[in-house]
């Protein structure tokens, strides 16, 4: 099927990158069309009670994101009034203020302790904002923008769903940029080892259609995170990189054998087929892995990254074939020197004392490890932010004035006697930490009739037998004393009502904690497996797969572990990300480094002489790969404002180096050292399968061969050996078994003497 196909498509190149270039269109309607979350916390499992919380607050009480305006040195009268401004945004759903709970006209010295010290503190005051949709929404994203145009630079909105705002203006405008310089870098990087300026341009072609597809298929999903939609570009051009090279590779080598450019082009596609299918399957496994995390932001990520390998190789197969036939006269045409790297001596050493390194690699192991395991990992989403970001400003207003940074949200059953909620609002005051306490029982006071209540108070605070209280907290979200507060809070408030619900910023945060843990270990073993019966499969071995597999995790944990001796903290989503994509993209280094010692093994060579060539002809593939994803993430990583997505690129960039370091100086002498070992646990590792004489005729060398063989000996001798007739092969073996039968004869004469001498000289 695979023949016919690059048959059809080497036949006809125009017409291919035509249709390629038409199917850009519904491509680009798909990715207009796919929403881009910016709210990671929307991607906690909804079986949480942070999760139930967050859509009680949706429906009934239509408060899905909540900010809070504080406005400093203004008379109540404007705050009046940009209060009735801002309840006619669309988005909006209330706004809470002394003018729909007292009224303007009463002087603040007169107002009741607990509601002056809410809604003021010296010269500010602030109003609560809350809205119809989550804070990710468009809707919201909206609706504070019109907040924003209409407040003076007196007026800061403050809360998570201003930081979720700035965050996407961040990416709008930053995204471009990763593209262009990933793109650039990646070009620069290819220009040191490949000698031709066009064929650079030619590869980054055919990959930035894919990466086009996969963006406009992520309609299919309905949206994507900004974090994947950050990284998928720049990673999805490192990690596919090697099959466009290794398709133009054997492209040259056909062309050789061929005198049509269409049918070496053709026989390279098939060729390429094979070796990267198997080749992508531990990437594709790497990514997929992500899918298993519970939080749906590794299943974002996941599916949306092993969907563009798979275009990738879509369109390595189908698409670059033709694109490289169009180019190939400009191919060739333009050409210069590359840097060539002379490995040979240090291959030689690590050959020779191959031991050496094994123990090396054994030592590093352990304080890789402890470091991986002690880096510090941080989960407050605005903390590596630019602290110049309105929102930054604003909630560090907020903490100023009002000693507020964070509000839980408490959720539970209407009805209990006014005493128990005097009693539940005080026990929630005297919490450490607790700066003021939001709550029907405490605004209304006692022996108030509801219909007294102003509607809009009433609406926000009570709705179909549930009620919101709302705690005001001075700690910050993913910190120990949040957690305490936060336990201590549930305590109370499940003592009242088991069925309540505590959300809100820090409620998610502490889940998201919990979370990320068993997501670390679930993902790193799932995608460790994975690999291990992929390689196991492909080399039909037991050892070989522990081998590999050990040395790209050595790899991981001390990309890991560098943040611990760097004092840097790293974002949540990075040791999944990282452990799964790593050894999914890096592990093929070493899969072509067995590979091609394997080959020798079987061409007669002692271990020793065959990781020495291994190691010569692999280094270049290697540092080839691992500088075009060093190159495509690093740019990225150095250029964003936003820490998750900087910290993420550039981890995978010293991922890459480190991971291509080990499989050149570690690998080959693990291989060599255990080579007895993998002899042992492994199928047809010295000698091939023997295979099935097939009654199919060779088919005749091209001219183009005929050339080679009559320039070159051994050529030529090949292919006499090649196309000797039956009748010639059988003389042939008839001959051989004639010469062994004399060889043996002679030996056995040779014995028979040396015994009777050896009897003579007894005697």
């Amino acid at each position: 099927m695979i023949e016919k196909i690059a048959y059809q498509i080497t036949r006809k190149p125009k017409l291919v990158v035509l249709i390629a270039l038409l199917l850009l269109i519904p491509s680009f309607i798909g990715y207009i069309a796919t929403r881009v979350n910016y709210d990671i916390l929307s991607y906690l499992p909804g079986d949480l009670d942070s999760v139930k919380g967050s859509k009680i607050l949706e429906e009934p009480f239509q408060m899905a994101a909540t900010t809070m305006l504080v406005i400093e040195d203004m008379p109540p009268a404007y705050a009046d009034r940009l209060q009735n401004e801002i309840e006619d945004i669309p988005g909006v759903n209330s706004v809470t203020w002394l003018s729909g709970i007292v009224g303007i006209q009463v002087p603040t010295d007169m107002l009741p302790e607990d509601i002056r010290d809410i809604f003021y503190s010296d010269n500010a005051t602030m109003m609560i904002v809350q809205y119809d949709m989550p804070g990710g929404s468009n809707e919201t994203m909206n609706a504070i923008d019109q907040i924003r145009s209409i407040c003076n630079k007196h007026c800061f909105l403050a809360g998570l769903s201003t930081v979720t705002k700035d965050i996407k203006e961040l990416i709008l405008s930053e995204f471009p940029i990763y593209v262009l310089l990933a793109v650039v870098a990646t070009y620069v990087a290819m220009t040191l080892t490949i000698s031709s300026w066009i064929l650079p341009f030619a590869i980054l072609a055919g990959i930035g259609l894919a990466v086009i597809y996969n963006f406009g298929t992520n309609i299919i999903l309905g949206e994507v995170s900004y974090v994947t939609q950050a990284i998928a570009a720049v990673l999805q051009l490192g990690v596919t990189m090697d099959y466009s090279i290794f398709l133009y590779h054997r492209y040259e080598e056909e062309c050789k054998r061929y005198a049509d450019k269409r049918d070496a082009m053709a026989k390279a596609v098939v060729a390429a087929y094979t070796a990267v299918f198997s080749s992508s399957f531990t990437t594709v496994a790497g990514f997929l892995a992500l899918c298993f995390m519970r939080l749906l932001l590794g299943r974002d990520i996941g599916l949306v990254m092993a969907k563009g390998v798979v275009l990738g190789l879509v369109v390595v197969v189908l698409v670059l074939p033709a694109i490289l036939l169009l180019s190939d006269n400009l191919i060739h045409k333009y050409q210069h020197r590359t840097i060539r790297l002379d490995l040979s001596r240090p291959n030689a050493f690590i050959a020779k004392h191959s031991k050496l390194f094994v123990v090396l690699f054994l030592l590093l192991l352990v304080p890789a490890y402890y470091a991986q395991k002690h880096a510090e990992v941080y989960y407050k989403l605005d903390q590596t932010l630019p602290r110049d970001l309105p929102s930054i400003v604003a909630n560090q207003k907020l903490k100023d004035e009002f000693g507020m940074t964070s509000v839980h949200f408490i959720v539970m059953k209407d009805g209990l006697p006014y005493n128990q909620m005097h009693q539940l609002d005080n026990q929630l005051e005297n919490v450490t930490g607790v700066t003021s306490v939001v709550s029907y029982s405490k605004l209304a006071g006692h022996g108030i009739p509801d219909f007294f209540i102003p509607d809009d108070l009433r609406k926000m605070l009570k709705q179909e037998g549930m009620q919101l209280i709302m705690v005001n907290s001075k700690y910050s979200a993913a910190t120990d004393d949040a957690k305490n507060q936060l336990e201590e809070i549930k305590k109370i408030v499940k003592s009242y009502d088991p069925q309540a619900c505590v959300t809100g910023e820090i409620a998610m945060t502490a889940d998201l904690v919990d979370l990320t843990a068993i997501d670390i270990q679930v993902t790193n073993v799932t995608s460790m497996i994975a690999v291990l019966i992929i390689i196991a499969v492909s080399f039909k071995s037991l050892s070989i797969p522990l081998l590999l597999v050990a040395a790209i995790e050595l790899a991981v944990f001390l990309n890991q572990g560098t943040q611990f001796f760097l004092e840097e903290a790293m974002p949540f989503v990075a040791p999944t990300v990282i452990g799964c994509v790593q050894l999914g993209a890096t592990v093929d280094y070493s899969i072509l480094l067995a590979t091609r010692f394997q080959e020798e093994i079987r061409n007669g060579h002692d271990r020793k002489e065959a990781i020495l060539i291994a190691a010569n002809t692999s280094d270049t593939s290697i540092i080839t790969s691992s500088l075009v994803l060093l190159c495509s993430t690093l740019s990225v990583g150095l250029i964003s404002s936003i820490g998750i997505i900087s910290s993420l690129c550039n981890m995978l960039a010293r991922g890459s180096v480190i991971s291509a370091v080990i499989s050149m100086f570690i690998t080959p002498a693990v291989l060599v050292t255990f080579e007895p070992v993998i002899a042992k646990t492994t199928l047809w590792w010295r000698n091939a399968k023997p295979q099935k004489q097939s009654q199919k005729q060779l088919p005749a060398p091209s001219a183009v061969a005929e050339a080679v063989t009559e320039s070159a000996p051994f050529g030529r001798k090949l292919f006499q050996r090649l196309n000797l007739s039956p009748k010639a092969k059988i003389l042939r073996h008839r001959k051989r078994r004639h010469t062994e039968r004399i060889a043996k004869k002679n030996a056995q004469v040779e014995v028979a003497a040396r015994e009777e001498s050896r009897n003579h000289f007894d005697s």
